[in-house]
């Protein structure tokens, strides 16, 4: 499975998607003028992942912020990835938050709430 890899721009998150390791990272802003067309490559990717996937596949979200439309295509992602935990793969989210970000923190909440995934909220330092 090849690895994409987006670099960041001041609306759009920096994102990897490595088949080969399991690690799934999207991190910092992730404001795009149109989110579904920003995430569409990366769900399908996705997909195609839950075709082969390894044993263990790890999430790492680092968002220091994003729009609503944005966090519809954030939860689709988890979605997918569900999917392949129902199969009884190991799928670990990793959500990191800035300590004072309370926003942040509870957005990965609300998404912990929502699906069915192991989810590990990461306090990092400013």
């Amino acid at each position: 499975m090849e690895t994409i890899t987006r670099e960041d721009t001041p609306k759009t998150p920096f994102v990897k998607l490595d088949g080969e390791n399991g690690v799934v990272e999207i991190k910092g802003r992730s404001i795009p003028e149109n989110s579904v067309e920003f995430y569409k490559p990366l769900i399908d990717w996705i997909d195609e992942y839950g075709n082969v996937p390894k044993d263990n596949t790890e999430i790492n979200i680092k968002l220091e912020y994003f729009n609503t439309s944005s966090s519809k295509c954030i939860l689709d992602i988890f979605k997918k990835l569900e999917l392949l935990f129902k199969k009884g793969y190991k799928v670990q989210v990793n959500w990191y938050y800035e300590e004072d970000d309370e926003d942040m923190f509870e957005a990965g909440e609300d998404y912990q709430s929502i699906i069915n995934l192991p989810f590990k909220m990461i306090e990092m330092e400013e």
